[in-house]
């Protein structure tokens, strides 16, 4: 399954660059340096869908260094997963093209697309969690890791709400979250040590 992932975790990121070299098509005759710096916000959305693709790519494949056994419900989870990934270069897209133009609107379906890709990456952890697909020894640090993925549900519905409110506030939020969600192993083990401190000092 995690080789079936990564080949369409690499589609996605194939696809991102399917819109620059659109842009080198002889639409006009612009020189060649103008029509790129014409079409920087191409770029723009490249390098955040192929930040975020990675991101999630870095998280799928920590989730399943702890996901010892698989079964088919998994794997249809796993698919929604996938499925919005594959879809990220089009909110991505909308972002770059209509910032300027009609921002929150923009920013409220790119918010959509990081709402789903939570709500997915939390459906595979509570799973493997409650089905125990995690060896025993696993399960108290993968609760913690789980745990991050709920928050950031509730992150994403924050940010998509201040999107009608803001155009600048969402954007910084996700920065923060990619901050986090590059090393989420890290995140977790803060979460779990801090857990872990609480109870002793409860007891």
């Amino acid at each position: 399954m995690e080789m079936f992932s990564d080949g369409v975790f690499a589609i996605a990121i194939t696809l991102l660059v399917l819109d620059l070299i659109s842009t080198l098509h002889p639409h006009t005759d612009e020189p060649l340096l103008q029509k790129v710096l014409h079409h920087w916000r191409s770029f723009l959305a490249f390098v955040i869908g192929f930040i975020t693709i990675l991101i999630c790519w870095i998280n799928h494949h920590t989730a399943f260094e702890y996901i010892r056994r698989v079964d088919t419900n998994l794997m249809w989870i796993n698919g929604s997963l996938l499925f919005v990934v594959t879809l990220t270069p089009f909110p991505t897209a909308i972002l770059a093209e209509y910032l300027e133009k009609q921002g929150w609107a923009a920013v409220a379906i790119f918010s959509i697309n990081y709402f789903l890709i939570a709500i997915a990456a939390y459906g595979i952890c509570i799973y493997a969690y409650r089905h125990h697909l995690i060896d025993e020894a696993d399960r108290p640090f993968f609760k913690a890791y789980k745990q991050i993925y709920l928050y950031s549900i509730f992150f994403t519905i924050l940010a998509f709400a201040l999107s009608f409110v803001s155009i600048l506030i969402p954007m910084v939020m996700y920065a923060i979250l990619f901050s986090f969600f590059a090393a989420p192993k890290v995140c977790a083990k803060k979460l779990y040590n801090w857990k872990v401190r609480a109870k002793s000092n409860n007891q």
